[in-house]
């Protein structure tokens, strides 16, 4: 079963934050707080979304994923962008993936969203196979680019100043 997110969810969805993250072998990188995500999925101004998959059987949580609204100026709509999807690995390869994928088609069909995107790390032939066995195409001609940390700073440091006050978000 696939259904919305609750705040009774926090708690199961930061567990698996850190499951997900511990095998992209990057657990020290997953810092969020359950306060952090209550304010982020059920604040005033949600930044994100989730779903849950729910085994049909056993009633237990077995997966997530996590979205958020993006805007494309060459097609002029919004689209969405898949943050995180996880599955747990005793649930692998019982369909939750594929329903929480087809879910959030849905929500973009349903929302007049063109474009639907998410990153996968290389070395995860897995589910880049699971991903192409839908048909997803793989963009291999972008790279992605981040700031974060000291260099995220010291680019802020040199910002002009503002001549109008620029919305928070």
């Amino acid at each position: 079963m696939i259904r919305a997110a609750t705040v009774d969810d926090i708690a199961e969805i930061r567990a698996m934050i850190r499951e997900l993250a511990e095998y992209e072998r990057a657990a020290e990188q997953a810092r969020t707080t359950e306060e952090q995500l209550r304010d982020a999925l059920f604040g005033e101004h949600p930044a994100a979304f989730a779903l849950i998959a729910e085994d049909n059987e056993t009633g237990q949580t077995v997966g997530y994923a996590l979205w958020f609204p993006r805007f494309s100026t060459w097609t002029g709509t919004r689209g969405m962008h898949l943050e995180d999807l996880y599955v747990r690995s005793h649930a692998r390869g019982g369909g939750h993936g594929k329903a929480l994928l087809a879910s959030l088609a849905a929500v973009c069909q349903k929302n007049g969203y063109e474009r639907f995107e998410w990153w996968v790390l290389a070395w995860n032939e897995p589910t880049i196979d699971f991903y192409k066995s839908l048909g997803v195409e793989l963009l291999n001609e972008w790279t992605v680019c981040r700031l974060s940390d000291e260099p995220l700073r010291a680019l802020a440091a040199q910002a002009p100043a503002v001549h109008n006050r620029i919305p928070a978000l």
